[in-house]
């Protein structure tokens, strides 16, 4: 993929870039999609061909980030069974980064990997509990961490109140 990436022409790939400011860093990210896969796959077949049926689009996403005068690159590359436009690759990249993000806090925060609780009602009860506890957690906790405010909701009967109590706008 990344040999295609260097050599396609222009008219096959559609790139848009975005820039963002946050948390002390700059960060450019370039997204390129191309619809051209009927190369990936033929009809002769050989020891070791990747199989992709349905393969739609090729998507590579460049990530240069600047912080405190340090500068690292990063490139990775994605296939896709929706033919989606730059735009959409790039709000379903980015969207799936926060889907990874509630998963480590289900995992490292609430200790779902440690739970008992593997089927039926009871597993499903419990996850439904623990979102609305991190939603909960999220809306009051000012500058705390979750897993902090957690704590103190824990400690405090008093942060505990005020947490259940807070306006959730």
């Amino acid at each position: 993929m990344e040999d295609y990436f260097n050599r396609a022409d222009a008219d096959e790939i559609e790139t848009i870039e975005s820039v963002e400011k946050d948390h002390g860093r700059l960060e450019q990210r370039t997204y390129s999609v191309s619809h051209h896969v009927n190369w990936l796959t033929g009809p002769r077949r050989h020891p070791g061909e990747p199989r992709l049926p349905g393969l739609a689009c090729l998507i590579k996403t460049t990530t240069r980030s600047e912080r405190q005068g340090k500068v690292s690159e990063q490139t990775r590359y994605f296939v896709s069974s929706a033919p989606l436009s730059a735009e959409r690759a790039a709000t379903a990249i980015r969207e799936h980064w926060g889907i990874e993000s509630l998963h480590w806090i289900l995992d490292v925060i609430f200790k779902e990997d440690q739970s008992r609780l593997r089927r039926g009602y009871g597993a499903q009860n419990m996850a439904l509990l623990r979102q609305l506890a991190i939603n909960l957690v999220r809306n009051a906790r000012g500058k705390k961490s979750i897993k902090t405010a957690r704590k103190a909701a824990g400690w405090d009967p008093n942060v505990l109140e005020a947490m259940l109590q807070a306006d959730n706008r």
